[in-house]
């Protein structure tokens, strides 16, 4: 495992963010490429709830961010997990697991009520995270959107990122 430093973002570390963000999603599959401006029109807005660096030797390596969600049926207090970036020579090291760890926990800290997260099943099943069909994405196959309830009770609805989510390039 890596010697990680997982922190809070601070305001000298947001081109850096920008910069892996983009790197991150450069080659990945399934996206439109802007994750790294949906990152910075969340924290413009103000919905950039939890955004947390991994630093290796004084150097920014990965980021996660956390905004809240919508949900039609009304809960309160819930969230969206993501983007989650790691530097391509520093991913499967670990990096996004403890990222996706420490924001989850910071979530709970804060008395948030759940999470959800478009995403890899394989991969954030190791987190508890899981499909419900109560809960909805619109046009996205629903074994890719989970959820991870920090109490017992599921909401039903439809879910709705922040617009920065519709930002396009």
């Amino acid at each position: 495992m890596l010697n990680l430093i997982l922190r809070n973002e601070q305001a000298d570390d947001i081109e850096s963010i920008f910069n892996i963000t983009q790197l991150a999603f450069e080659n990945a599959a399934h996206t439109d490429h802007t994750e790294h401006l949906i990152v910075n029109a969340l924290r413009e807005a103000d919905q950039l709830s939890i955004s947390i660096v991994a630093e290796l030797d004084e150097k920014i390596i990965g980021h996660v961010a956390i905004s809240p969600v919508v949900i039609s049926s009304g809960e309160q207090n819930w969230y969206g997990l993501g983007p989650v970036s790691v530097i391509p020579d520093y991913q499967q090291q670990g990096v996004g697991k403890a990222l996706v760890q420490q924001s989850l926990q910071q979530l709970k800290q804060r008395g948030a009520v759940g999470c959800v997260v478009l995403g890899d099943p394989a991969y954030y099943s190791k987190f508890g995270f899981k499909p419900y069909p109560s809960l909805i994405l619109e046009n996205v196959p629903a074994e890719y959107f989970q959820a991870l309830a920090f109490t017992p009770v599921i909401p039903h609805g439809t879910v709705n990122y922040h617009s920065a989510f519709e930002i396009t390039a």
